[in-house]
């Protein structure tokens, strides 16, 4: 298959990441079938992909007309075999647990056409545990993509055990053909490149949080007006080059001492977990949120997120 076969998009699982994903490609121009299992989530999706182009619109992203266009572009259904059977590339973004993902690869691989690639959007498992039932190994790969996903250009593209070069190749070129910024991830390992970033800068970012060093909107400000406002521009290795390798050698050989080297979150945050404080999906968590994004629409604080976010899109283009 040739990157221009690809006509049909179907997304599995439309919620936080899956209607962004679904968005995305029906607006650069494909047919999408998003899937779920029920028409109460489908039609919450298609009002999170309304309201978002919406504020393309406003922010000028997009024209006006634009909008329909890109609705008209996508169908629901709750029925997975009516969702696939004419899809040439499908994204699973269904909840991140490894059953619910290797019983969906298999029927996947059962449903859609022989030649249809299937793509996981995982955030951390591995391909060769998720598609471990498949018949088409060859023709998985996870798409790792980043919430929220119809704003931020990056895209893990990870290559399993069986990927083959050719659908490595098609699903990175298919994420550049949507204005998206693939990375390829040659092979896999738990959390890719991405998370394990993440997760090593979210240890400190909480001990220095749970030992009362700064507040939680005192650390947020800080990474917002330093090493996010630089690494919007230089990644770290470039930022490392430019202030001189032996600067950073010197004060890494000192910090790596005494930062934080714990295996566990803090126990502040599993009791925040436990008293069911999620953030923005319950209203509170280290912050104080004022909807539920996922009952009443969307909300004044992911709305300005994006804003935020469209305006670092435009520098980005351009």
């Amino acid at each position: 298959m040739q990157l221009e076969d690809i006509k049909n998009i179907s997304v599995i699982g439309v919620g936080t990441m899956g209607h962004g994903i679904g968005l995305t490609y029906a607006l650069r121009g494909y047919r999408v079938v998003l899937n779920d299992l029920s028409e109460a989530i489908l039609n919450n999706a298609m009002a999170h992909i309304r309201g978002e182009l919406k504020t393309f619109a406003e922010n000028e992203l997009i024209s006006q007309d634009m909008i329909e266009t890109t609705l008209s572009r996508i169908t629901t259904t709750t029925d997975l075999k009516e969702a696939v059977k004419d899809a040439d590339f499908v994204t699973e973004a269904v909840w991140e647990d490894i059953e619910v993902k290797r019983k969906l690869f298999s029927d996947l691989d059962i449903l859609c056409p022989g030649h249809t690639i299937l793509a996981s959007s995982t955030s951390a498992l591995l391909l060769q545990d998720i598609a471990s039932q498949c018949q088409r190994r060859g023709k998985t790969v996870i798409t790792h993509w980043v919430n929220p996903p119809h704003l931020v250009p990056a895209v893990e593209v990870v290559r399993g055990e069986g990927t083959s070069d050719e659908t490595m190749e098609l699903a990175y070129d298919l994420l550049r053909k949507i204005k998206k910024v693939p990375v390829r991830i040659m092979r896999e390992i738990p959390g890719f490149i991405l998370n394990r970033l993440q997760a090593a800068m979210m240890r400190e970012v909480w001990s220095l949080w749970q030992q009362g060093i700064a507040s939680a909107e005192d650390i947020d400000l800080l990474m917002k007006t330093s090493l996010g406002f630089r690494w919007a521009a230089i990644g770290p290795l470039a930022t490392a080059d430019l202030g001189g390798l032996d600067i950073f050698y010197n004060f890494t050989s000192r910090l790596l001492k005494v930062i934080s080297d714990v295996h566990e979150p803090p126990e502040e945050l599993k009791k925040m977990v436990a008293a069911g404080e999620l953030g923005l999906k319950s209203g509170k968590g280290f912050f104080k949120y004022d909807v539920s994004y996922f009952e009443e629409g969307q909300a004044e604080s992911v709305t300005a997120r994006d804003k935020k976010h469209i305006q670092l899109l435009k520098l980005w283009y351009s």
